[in-house]
């Protein structure tokens, strides 16, 4: 598959020009996790997955050290 450098040179800019017309394009105004809030909404695998992920945190944590009885003349 030969090709000139002339037609690699004209592919090459026409990539570029397409690269440069993204850039300039306005950024949207909400970032890219309010664009895609609520999109699991009601899902059953999403909700299972919370339910393990909330478990898992539980079962990580420590438990409470139980709290010291102050004797009466201390503070």
């Amino acid at each position: 598959m030969a090709s000139t450098i002339e037609q690699r040179v004209k592919a090459l800019e026409s990539e570029v020009s397409e690269l440069k017309k993204r850039l300039e394009q306005p950024a949207s105004p909400e970032p890219w996790w309010m664009q895609i809030s609520g999109t699991f909404r009601g899902d059953p695998e999403f909700l299972k997955a919370m339910e393990l992920g909330r478990k898992w945190r539980e079962s990580t944590r420590g438990k409470p050290k139980a709290k010291k009885k102050r004797s009466h003349g201390n503070p």
